[in-house]
C-alpha cells in the first residue's frame, strides 16, 4: 500500500491528535559497540516544541496517509516501510486488535535529519493507538515494542529531557536545566545513520568514555560551559560525508548571542543555543536571509524562552 499525500477520510468526527516533537541530542558520545553490531551511546536529549502530528480516525482497516510540508520526501514509499505503520501493525498484532484506524501523519520535520522524526512518529502512534483502541498494556510491554521499532523510540515515548545509555534503551533522569532557546538548521539533505557510523569506524574511531552526570542548579552560562566540555562523536564523520554540515555549524555559531552550535544525532540538522527567544529569532532571520533554501526553525515562540525542562507529550 503506497503512502498517499492527502487526507481522504471525509468523516466529520474529530480525530485524536498526538504530537511527535523533535528530539535534539545536546551531546552524543559513542561509548562502544556490542557483538551484535549495535553501538552503545551516552547522550542527553531534549524535545523541542516543533514536530510532526499523528491523527487517528475510525476505519475498517489500518491505513496511513501522509500530508504536510515534508510529505514529498516520503512519496512513493510503501506504507509498510514507514515506522508509523509498522508501529500500528505491531501494536495490533500484539494485542489482537481487530478494529482498524485511519492514521494521518502530518510531516513537518525533514526526513532523516537527526531529530528522531521517524522515531517520534512511531512513539506518538503507539501512545495514540493505545488510547484510541482502549488498550491496557502491562508494565514494560510498550517499551519492548518501542525498542523493537528502533533505539530512539523508547526515549521518544517519554518526550522529556533524559539521558540515554546502552543502545538507547536505558533512560535516566537529568537534573533541571535552565531556560534557553534553540535555532534548528538543516541544509536540506538527508543523512543515513548507518553510513555515518560506517564513516566513524573508517576514521580510526576510539570509543568515548561515559560523561559525568550533568550538575544540578546550573545557570544558563554554566550549563553552556558544561555542554561545551562534551561533544557529538558523529559530527566529524557526518561532515566527511556531507561537508555542508560544517558550513551550517559555522553560519550558526557566527550569529550574535549564539552560545553553542552543534549537530544533533547523526545529522544533518544542527542547533544553536541561545538564552532568549528574541536572540534566536534574530539569528534565524539572518540565516534565512543568506540561506533561504535551508530549513530553519526556532524552538520557541512569543516573548518567553523555551523551557528546556518541558515535556511534550501530545
Amino acid at each position: 500500500m503506497p503512502c498517499r499525500l492527502a487526507m481522504q477520510n471525509k468523516s466529520s468526527a474529530r480525530p485524536l491528535r498526538y504530537f511527535a516533537p523533535a528530539k535534539i541530542n545536546l551531546y552524543l558520545h559513542v561509548t562502544g559497540q556490542r557483538p551484535d553490531g549495535y553501538h552503545e551511546l551516552d547522550s542527553v536529549v531534549i524535545f523541542a516544541p516543533i514536530g510532526d502530528d499523528i491523527f487517528i480516525l475510525p476505519a475498517d482497516d489500518l491505513t496511513l496517509e501522509i500530508i504536510g510540508p515534508e510529505a514529498h520526501a516520503l512519496q512513493g514509499f510503501e506504507a509498510s516501510e514507514n515506522l508509523v505503520f509498522r508501529a500500528a501493525r505491531m501494536l495490533a498484532e500484539k494485542y489482537k486488535v481487530t478494529a482498524g484506524a485511519a492514521i494521518t501523519l502530518n510531516k513537518v520535520l525533514p526526513v532523516a535529519s537527526g531529530m528522531g522524526g521517524g522515531s517520534a512518529d512511531a512513539a506518538a502512534t503507539l501512545k495514540a493507538l493505545v488510547e484510541f483502541w482502549k488498550l491496557k498494556p502491562a508494565a514494560g510491554e510498550l517499551v519492548e515494542l518501542a525498542l523493537a521499532l528502533g533505539a530512539d523510540v523508547p526515549v521518544c515515548m517519554k518526550s522529556r529531557p533524559l539521558r540515554m545509555t546502552g543502545i538507547g534503551e536505558k533512560l535516566h533522569e537529568t537534573p533541571a536545566m535552565p531556560n534557553g532557546c534553540l535555532v534548528l538548521v538543516n541544509p536540506r539533505i538527508s543523512q543515513s545513520t548507518p553510513e555515518v557510523f560506517e564513516e566513524l569506524h573508517r576514521g580510526k574511531w576510539k570509543a568515548s568514555g561515559y560523561s559525568s552526570e550533568l550538575p544540578s542548579d546550573l545557570d544558563f552560562y554554566a550549563f553552556v560551559s558544561e555542554l561545551k566540555s562534551r561533544a557529538n562523536d558523529l559530527e566529524q564523520p557526518a561532515i566527511r560525508l556531507a561537508p555542508v554540515i560544517e558550513d551550517v555549524l559555522a553560519v550558526t555559531s557566527a550569529q550574535a548571542n549564539c552560545r553553542l552550535a552543534r549537530m544533533s544525532g547523526s545529522g544533518a540538522t544542527c542547533f544553536g543555543l541561545f538564552q532568549k527567544i528574541e536572540e534566536a529569532e534574530a539569528a534565524a532571520t539572518e540565516i534565512r536571509r543568506h540561506q533561504p533554501e535551508w530549513w530553519i526553525q526556532t524552538a520557541g515562540s512569543g516573548d518567553e524562552g523555551h523551557d528546556l525542562r518541558q515535556a511534550y507529550t501530545g
